[in-house]
């Protein structure tokens, strides 16, 4: 049987439709696509595929599981190595990941194996009534801290193993990024509670509205029981350009505009919790985050939303998937361009009062690639006299986000870098004993799968430091 040479399509909305709503974007493969999909799969000996996914998922088994109709087996496969295959399945970046090893991209276009992921996670989601069953303890007692990716998969990689686990989260909803950060439409909230009630069914517990560093220390955790601790707080702390204006109104950081209208709900009618809807937006930065922002913007009300980035597209590090979206849908790219100012008036009650003036306008300046940076990238150089402005009322600040100093500051002996994340060995043990971190958290702002690689990585390590103690 002759190979398709491009992977199936997904199904997705209109764009002139879904830039209106916040209704999931993909729609997800059928049954028939699926196996259809699942068949362009050679089902290489040597699976480069696999030491593509920081999880190492057995890829070609589950695919296998597909092409025969296996639904429910395909899934329990990706169990054995994902605690989070629906998330996964959305929002990973396997096209840097997975898909860039497959032996069919060497000719042809890679196995959608993203989609497949998604498709046998849904599928089980919508078919299966079956809860997994909580292991026999084994009498050891492990907290986490914080219940993102790398949080949650470290929590069901041990309580897989019996371990009494629970997760510390500072919010009042579990999902830690993954509900405050990516938003409705292209991660429905309601998956990220199925894939944590699994992991509760396991035995862990979750305990909400906790701030380790405030309400608990980690020196604390261990006089509580807890006999180790993993640290999964993720980098949470936004950064800023430092240019005139940027405490005016109307500016947000990315985690704070998309928080607001995620997790605090603010897109809905007449909402407690205040944003700027309407007018004309900029979005300052070009990574997945900017994407969601700008997009979210445009679903509130937008009339117009700008991508402000200061290199070209060929750099732009978002996802492809969600560059092409965002185009369709209307996001306009001002490209090799850079902001040097954010312009505004004060507030006409008090003039004086610059601090709390109102956003009018973004200075911005032109820029030209120069030679490569440490990371190979080619560098933005300024192009003298070439400033101009954009009229928007409200400026999302999206360059990128550090870990927060609480738990650095509040727990004696752990060393962290000039970034302020968390130093940590090969398998995740940082410089005090007992205590374990991975995620966003150590290495700044990542992915979703590389974060629950360090999870897993974590919970091995875990496993092995208690049972030899």
């Amino acid at each position: 049987m002759a190979i398709n040479p491009k992977k199936h399509e997904m199904p997705t909305q209109e764009p002139a439709v879904r830039a209106h709503n916040f209704d999931e974007v993909a729609l997800g493969y059928s049954e028939e696509i699926a196996i259809s999909e699942a068949q362009r799969c050679l089902n290489c000996k040597n699976a480069p595929c696999v030491n593509g996914c920081p999880v190492n998922i057995d890829i070609p088994n589950f695919i296998s599981k597909i092409k025969d109709g296996n639904f429910e087996e395909a899934y329990n496969v990706i169990s054995l190595s994902s605690s989070l295959p629906a998330v996964c399945g959305r929002v990973c970046p396997q096209e840097t990941q997975c898909e860039s090893k497959c032996t069919l991209g060497i000719k042809f276009e890679p196995v959608g194996i993203g989609r497949l992921e998604r498709f046998v996670a849904d599928w089980h989601n919508n078919n299966s009534k079956v809860q997994p069953q909580k292991p026999t303890s084994n009498g050891h007692k492990v907290a986490v801290v914080g219940s993102g990716p790398s949080g949650l998969t470290c929590a069901g990689g041990l309580a897989k193993l019996g371990y009494e686990v629970t997760v510390f989260e500072a919010l009042h909803t579990a999902g830690g990024v993954l509900v405050y950060g990516i938003p409705e439409f292209r991660l429905p909230k309601s998956i990220v509670a199925k894939e944590v009630d699994t992991l509760k069914a396991l035995g862990v517990e979750i305990e909400t509205n906790v701030v380790i560093g405030k309400t608990l220390t980690i020196d604390e955790l261990f006089d509580m029981g807890y006999e180790a601790v993993f640290v999964g707080s993720g980098a949470g702390l936004p950064n800023f350009m430092g240019i005139p204006g940027e405490s005016l109104k109307g500016v947000y950081s990315a985690n704070e505009f998309l928080t607001r209208s995620n997790l605090m709900k603010a897109y809905i009618q007449n909402p407690n919790t205040p944003i700027m809807k309407g007018g004309k937006v900029a979005v300052v930065g070009g990574g997945n985050v900017a994407m969601d922002a700008a997009r979210t913007a445009l679903r509130l009300g937008a009339e117009k939303v700008y991508v402000v980035y200061r290199r070209s597209m060929d750099e732009l590090p978002a996802r492809k998937e969600e560059v092409e979206h965002a185009i369709e849908e209307g996001i306009d790219f001002k490209l090799l361009c850079n902001p040097v100012e954010i312009l505004g008036y004060s507030n006409p009650d008090n003039p004086r009062d610059e601090k709390n003036g109102f956003v009018t306008g973004m200075k911005c300046i032109k820029m030209e690639l120069g030679l490569p940076d440490e990371k190979g990238r080619r560098r933005p150089v300024p192009i003298e006299n070439s400033e101009f402005v954009i009229d928007v009322d409200t400026v999302i600040i999206s360059i990128g986000t550090s870990p927060n100093p609480l738990i650095k500051n509040t727990t004696d002996g752990l060393e962290v870098n000039s970034r302020g994340g968390i130093i940590v060995t090969e398998d995740g043990l940082t410089s005090r004993e007992a205590v374990y971190a991975g995620g966003d958290a150590v290495t700044g702002a990542s992915t979703v799968i590389s974060a629950m690689g360090a999870g897993k990585v974590a919970a091995k390590s875990i496993d092995e430091y208690l049972s030899n103690k």
